[in-house]
């Protein structure tokens, strides 16, 4: 008996090696399939994979484009119009505390409710535009030409937006007049120059840089945080963003200011060439690099697949 169950014992044990061998070299096999389809999907060209971090701010991205692209007309011009109307509130809270206080960090401080109502009430402005639906026309989820038209519609009804409640700020509070005029007039002094290209260069990365930010985060207390420091940077640096310099500048023309509105065409042109340059060149592609280009790549194949019979 005893012979017996040693050998039985030595049996069973001989079958539990076989089996955790077996699934020794299952677990392997998933392993490296699991490796591979990882490889194959989020890494990049050098066998690493982008931080969790990244992928998730780029498919909200990639998300969030596409449905800006994909806007009806007037959808997209009404979301333009209250983008200028919201940075409005901005340029309202900076000419009170300046009238008031004379305080030009309060002022700024001050300013970044309108960038704080344009984060939380789903509004946009031209410049925000040079990042989120940019990474699906990259991605081939789109087209260019809807790009176009997105930019053209936001940029022309933030104008509207921004030149109506200015006008409505300066008519119900006359007592702003003299600050409205000094603030639209240091612009007209830049010019069209280095120094303001420089500065418009600086506008376009803030408010990209404010845009990523957003991206990576769900926390309405972060955006509040990037929205209140993209606003104050460019108010306490006078910096040359052509949404935020137009408005300075029609509340100036409506308070009385000299120079006219060819002038600010001539200068809305130079802030645009300068925005889009710092926004797209030195944040958009840099950002888009770093997300990783497999991780594009696999973004474009899942749109062919899901829509073979468009031309994207």
């Amino acid at each position: 008996m005893t012979q017996g169950n040693a050998a039985d014992a030595a049996r069973a044990e001989r079958r539990d090696d076989g089996r955790e061998g077996a699934n020794h070299t299952n677990q392997t096999d998933h392993d490296e399939r699991g490796n591979d389809q990882r490889g194959s999907s989020g890494g990049r060209a050098d066998g690493t994979i982008a931080s969790d971090a990244l992928q998730n701010a780029f498919h909200r991205t990639l998300q969030e484009g596409e449905e800006r692209l994909g806007r009806s007309l007037p959808a997209l011009l009404a979301t333009g119009m209250v983008g200028g109307i919201d940075v409005g509130t901005g340029v309202l809270a900076l000419l009170l505390v300046l009238t008031l206080t004379g305080s030009e960090i309060g002022g700024a401080l001050a300013f970044g409710i309108g960038f704080i109502a344009l984060s939380l009430a789903n509004s946009e402005l031209f410049t925000e535009n040079f990042l989120v639906p940019i990474a699906p026309i990259v991605a081939r989820r789109a087209r260019v030409r809807s790009l176009l038209r997105l930019w053209g519609g936001t940029l022309a009804m933030n104008l509207v937006g921004g030149w109506i409640i200015t006008l409505i700020v300066i008519v119900a509070l006359p007592e702003t007049r003299p600050v409205a005029i000094t603030l639209g007039e240091r612009f007209v002094t830049s010019g069209v120059s280095l120094t303001s290209f420089a500065s418009a260069v600086l506008g376009g990365v803030i408010i990209t840089l404010m845009t990523w930010m957003e991206r990576n985060t769900d926390s309405t207390i972060s955006k509040i945080i990037a929205a209140e420091i993209a606003g104050f940077l460019l108010a306490a640096g006078h910096l040359n963003h052509a949404i935020v310099a137009s408005l300075e500048m029609f509340a100036a023309l409506h308070a009385g200011a000299t120079f006219g509105y060819l002038v600010w065409l001539k200068l809305l042109g130079w802030a645009v060439l300068g925005n889009v340059i710092g926004g797209v060149l030195f944040v958009t592609v840099l950002r888009l690099v770093q997300v990783g280009v497999q991780t594009i790549q696999a973004e474009g194949h899942r749109a062919r697949q899901e829509r073979p019979n468009v031309d994207i």
